[in-house]
């Protein structure tokens, strides 16, 4: 009996050895766990200086503890590492692989890039841009003040600003004019973008100068200027070649004498961001040569990606959206086509889309009329989209192509989603796509009471290189801003916000105010600036003529004053012209209301390549 109870207890000491042992042999009854590597990230250094690739890089795990000292580095095109350190002798991109293994056997590994820049000199200032007062253009556009009236009209803070303390006794009594505007036979569109602190009234006027006394092309009445920058407009013909009188009057108006207490309000503002006159002549046939009512969509004619870890597909002629990009993706994340199944666009012609959709939840983006293969590379057309949650919408535009295309589609860029929106479905009811044949021509002119390189000034001094844009300057729905100088600031007041990144921009350096930056040189550019709200925008630094950023980075302007600072990595192998963009639009601005950015500093330092 003992020798049994001897075997029995062997037996039984051998069975918890070999358990331990299936359990990975830590003693405890657990599985070991893989090793963690932390603090490795993108870096630059200069050629010829060391670097240290395991500064503030860390490794453990739970049955090992502390393993930094087990971490390797490897690198391709290949350094050599001594302890972590190298000293690379020729410029370049270097991925680096971190490698740590535990005791357990298992290996964990993470990856960076290292950027070695060619040696330069020390950095200097290249550009200080100077952000010095200004007049304001007012494009002939004047006020005109009744005697005893108590306001004033005058272009200030890239506006014609109207500050009025009692508004008369007529409508006549403050008026904003511009006279000898040359017409021709034409219909013609005036467009005043206005607000208002308080809510009023305004007549719009077009008078024929050749007539004696009031003779009118066109007038409107009791047009409403709301709390929010929106157009006032005035339709008007002419059959004869002339010049006209256009006349908005924003004295005391009453619309319903019924009730005198719906009338012009005392004490207030009215600031008129920009005025738009549309010139139309002859007239245009739409051809269609692809229609698709999608009440049985072929398997060809929708077609989505999504990328950046977004997650979209389609089926029938719905788009539906999983879930969107993650931080990092953008507008461009998720791309849903309609194709134009048999159809080429030739660069010059004159075009016409109607596409009808219903968007489960609100929906901003882009609407793109370019290649399925090549996109931006062989681009007809770029125009802005807005949706409504459950509102169906049909929208139309005409367009002059700017690029040939073989493969073309109507593609929705929809990778932004709304606030609180998280995922979506679109319904595409119908697209209709075709030519435009005729004569018809739109001739825009916008005065604009924003400082630009536009101003008189620009001519004279390099430093005034820069001007803002906005989606409404190009018809699209949303986005109006205004910029002005001040007490050696830059300006840029976002009155309306457009829902996409080019619908509120601020350039430096575009058209003939270039901004030029030489051969063989390392840039940093800094940024000092705050805003009235926390409001986010990209910043790049793009040559001109293309699309190939050489800065690409994000700002997060708050209300206290910071200084952002952004290098470049490569050099330039000729001067390039370049434009420095500020692009602010998004979901978040359109539903923000006013912002206004203060740029106190924009300073360019270069380092030449030794």
């Amino acid at each position: 009996m003992k020798k049994c109870s001897k075997i029995m207890a062997l037996l039984l000491g051998l069975v918890m050895v070999l358990s331990l042992a299936a359990c990975g042999g830590d003693g405890d009854g657990g599985e070991n766990t893989a090793p963690k590597i932390s603090g490795v990230a993108d870096q630059a250094v200069e050629a010829g200086s060391q670097f240290d690739a395991l500064a503030g890089v860390t490794a453990s795990d739970a049955e090992d503890g502390d393993l930094t000292g087990m971490i390797t580095v490897k690198s391709l095109p290949e350094l050599t590492f001594s302890n972590g350190k190298t000293t690379p002798e020729s410029a370049g991109s270097y991925e680096l692989t971190y490698s740590v293994t535990d005791k357990g056997g298992k290996t964990a590994e993470a990856y960076a890039t290292l950027t070695v820049t060619r040696k330069t000199g020390d950095a200097v200032e290249f550009m200080n841009i100077d952000f010095a007062d200004y007049t304001p253009d007012t494009h002939g556009w004047a006020a005109s003040i009744a005697d005893g009236v108590q306001a004033a009209g005058e272009a200030k803070e890239g506006a014609f600003v109207f500050d009025i303390t009692d508004p008369g006794a007529g409508d006549g009594d403050i008026q904003l004019k511009k006279a000898g505007v040359a017409v021709k036979p034409a219909d013609y569109k005036l467009k005043i973008w206005a607000k208002s602190t308080k809510e009023t009234y305004a007549h719009m006027f077009a008078r024929n100068e050749a007539e004696e006394g009031w003779v009118l092309f066109g007038d409107t009445y009791n047009q409403k200027i709301g709390t929010s920058v929106t157009p006032i407009e005035l339709n008007f013909t002419v059959t004869a070649e002339g010049t006209a009188e256009l006349i908005l009057n924003l004295g005391k108006i009453t619309p319903n004498p019924d009730n005198p207490a719906n009338t012009t309000p005392a004490d207030f503002t009215v600031t008129i961001d920009k005025i738009e006159l549309y010139e139309v002549t002859g007239t245009d046939t739409q051809v269609p040569v692809y229609t698709n009512d999608y009440s049985a969509p072929s398997a060809t004619a929708l077609a989505i990606s999504a990328g950046d870890g977004a997650n979209a597909s389609v089926a029938g002629n719905v788009f539906t959206i999983a879930n969107y990009p993650t931080e990092g993706g953008g507008v461009w994340s998720i791309k849903a086509d309609m194709a134009l199944e048999g159809v080429t666009v030739e660069a010059g012609t004159k075009y016409y889309y109607k596409v009808t959709l219903v968007s489960e939840n609100d929906q901003a983006g882009e609407l793109l009329v370019e290649s399925a293969a090549l996109a931006d590379q062989a681009r007809a057309n770029f125009n802005g989209l807005e949706l409504k949650a459950g509102e169906e919408k049909t929208i139309e535009n005409v367009f002059t192509a700017e690029k040939g295309v073989d493969d073309p589609v109507i593609r929705m860029q929809i990778g932004n989603p709304a606030a609180d929106v998280t995922a979506n479905t679109i319904t595409v009811k119908s697209v209709e796509f075709g030519k435009l044949e005729g004569d018809k021509k739109t001739n825009k002119t916008i005065d604009s009471f924003s400082m630009s390189a536009t101003s008189a000034h620009s001519a004279a001094d390099p430093n005034y290189i820069w001007t803002t844009f906005n989606g409404t300057d190009e018809d699209n729905e949303l986005g109006v801003g205004t910029l002005w100088t001040e007490g050696g600031k830059l300006y840029y007041r976002i009155d309306q916000g457009g829902n996409t990144d080019f619908h509120n921009k601020l350039i430096v350096g575009h058209g003939g105010n270039k901004l030029t930056l030489p051969a063989d040189s390392y840039f940093t550019v800094t940024v000092t600036g705050k805003a009235t709200k926390p409001v986010s925008c990209g910043f790049f630094l793009n040559p001109m003529g293309g699309w190939d950023p050489r800065l690409s980075e994000g700002i997060d302007f708050t209300t206290e004053e910071q200084t952002f600072t952004f290098e470049t990595t490569d050099t330039l192998i000729m001067d390039m012209d370049f434009e420095m963009l500020f692009q602010f639009g998004s979901a978040d601005l359109a539903a923000m209301g006013e912002v206004t950015i203060e740029i106190s500093d924009i300073t360019i330092y270069q380092r030449s390549v030794m």
